[in-house]
C-alpha cells in the first residue's frame, strides 16, 4: 500500500474471491455513477483507502444479495454518510436505519437522584474535602450555589457542587458566573415538582434524569453548531 491506499487492481484482487465477477471496469462504472469517490495520488491514479473498500463491498453486497438498483444503493449510501446504521444480516430491515441513542452514561442514575442518607459536613470539612480556598467558598455561598442546612451543615450534593465549582475556578470561571446554574436548577426542580406527585421519589428521580438528559443534549447540539 502506497500513498495512503491501494491501487484499483489491488482492490480487485482482494475482493475477487468474494465477488468473482468483479473487474476494474465495473469499479470504474460505479465511480462514474457517483457511488465511489477514491482519492487520486499525485501520479493521477486512484488510491482506495479502507473506507473506500468497505463502501465498495457494501455496494457489491447490495447488488448481489439484495438485488438493489443503483438508485436504492445511492440512497442507502447517502443515509450511511449521514450517520445512519447499515442493515444487518437476514431478518433486519434492508435500508439503513436511525441508530438507537443510548443514555448518556455520564448522567447520574435514577438511584443517584433519589433521596439518600444525608452526609453532614461542617464548613471546614467541606472546604478540606473539596480543596476550596476561603474566598471561593465564600463566593459560592454568596451567590447561592452552596446552601447550608439550619444547623450549618452541608450534604453530599454540596460536596459535588464545591468540587465542580473548584475545578471551574481553576480555569477562570468564578462563582459569580455560575449563578445561572443555580437559577436553572431551581426552575427544573420546580417544574418537576409540579408534574410529579409529592412523595413519589422514584418518579421524581426518573423525570429529573430526563431533564438532565435534555440539558446535556442541548449543550451538545449547541457545541455542534
Amino acid at each position: 500500500m502506497t500513498e495512503g491506499g491501494r491501487s484499483i487492481g489491488a482492490v480487485v484482487d482482494e475482493l475477487l474471491p468474494e465477488f468473482p465477477d468483479l473487474s476494474i471496469s465495473k469499479i470504474r462504472f460505479l465511480e462514474a455513477e457517483g457511488l465511489l469517490t477514491p482519492q487520486r495520488a499525485t501520479s493521477g491514479y486512484r488510491r482506495y483507502r479502507p473506507d473506500d473498500v468497505a463502501r465498495l463491498r457494501y455496494v457489491l453486497t447490495a447488488q448481489r444479495d439484495r438485488f438493489w438498483p443503483l438508485k436504492v444503493i445511492r440512497e442507502a449510501l447517502d443515509a450511511l454518510d449521514r450517520g445512519l446504521e447499515a442493515p444487518t444480516p437476514v431478518g433486519e430491515p434492508d435500508l439503513p436505519s436511525v441508530p438507537l441513542v443510548g443514555d448518556d452514561h455520564e448522567l447520574p442514575s435514577e438511584a443517584d437522584l433519589r433521596p439518600a442518607r444525608r452526609l453532614r459536613l461542617t464548613t471546614g470539612e467541606l472546604r478540606a474535602a473539596s480543596g476550596l480556598d476561603e474566598p471561593t467558598f465564600a463566593s459560592l455561598v454568596t451567590y447561592g450555589l452552596l446552601r447550608a442546612d439550619p444547623h450549618g451543615h452541608f450534604d453530599e450534593a454540596a460536596l459535588e457542587i464545591a468540587r465542580s465549582a473548584g475545578a471551574l475556578a481553576d480555569v477562570g470561571i468564578e462563582a459569580r458566573h455560575l449563578r445561572p446554574f443555580r437559577t436553572a436548577a431551581d426552575r427544573e426542580i420546580g417544574l418537576v415538582r409540579q408534574a410529579v406527585r409529592p412523595g413519589d421519589d422514584d418518579e421524581t428521580a426518573r423525570v429529573l434524569r430526563q431533564c438532565l438528559a435534555l440539558h446535556v443534549a442541548l449543550v451538545k447540539a449547541g457545541l455542534a453548531t
